[in-house]
């Protein structure tokens, strides 16, 4: 039985679609926990409000992302690659929200609690997922 077979019938391209997206939030999100100074899981355990907003926005906006790339593709494989590319995109706009940030770093600011850093951290991430989700063209 191949792919495109199982893939007719809805439950199962419902079930392979949110397996693939659930297990690429996985990836990513463990992929950021490598690029930031800290340990995510550990600071959410310790109740780090601020690390917890900036995984939470980062966990959003790859949902997001997913769900538009999702819609706009004809396959498990091309909906992935969109996926990827917008993850690319959301990880560059933390970068560039790090390195744009007047006098203060957001790694060491969301490992001190500071809830407002965290909160544009949520914010950022978030509202590039709407931008990167309306630019996945169908295909």
């Amino acid at each position: 039985m191949t792919l495109e077979l199982l893939l007719e019938n809805e439950l199962m391209k419902v079930v392979a679609y949110y397996s693939v997206a659930m297990l690429a939030i996985v990836v990513f999100i463990a992929i950021f926990e490598t690029v930031t100074s800290y340990n995510n899981w550990k600071e959410v355990k310790n109740g780090n409000l601020a690390v917890a907003m900036a995984t939470s926005g980062k966990i959003f906006g790859v949902a997001n992302i997913f769900r538009h790339s999702i819609e706009q593709s004809d396959g498990i494989l091309t909906m992935l690659g969109w996926g990827a590319l917008g993850y690319v995109l959301l990880i560059i706009s933390y970068f560039i929200f790090e390195f744009l940030s007047p006098g203060f770093k957001v790694d060491q600011e969301l490992e001190a609690n500071n809830k407002a850093v965290g909160f544009i951290s949520f914010v950022l991430s978030v509202g590039m997922s709407y931008v990167i989700g309306a630019t996945i063209i169908g295909s």
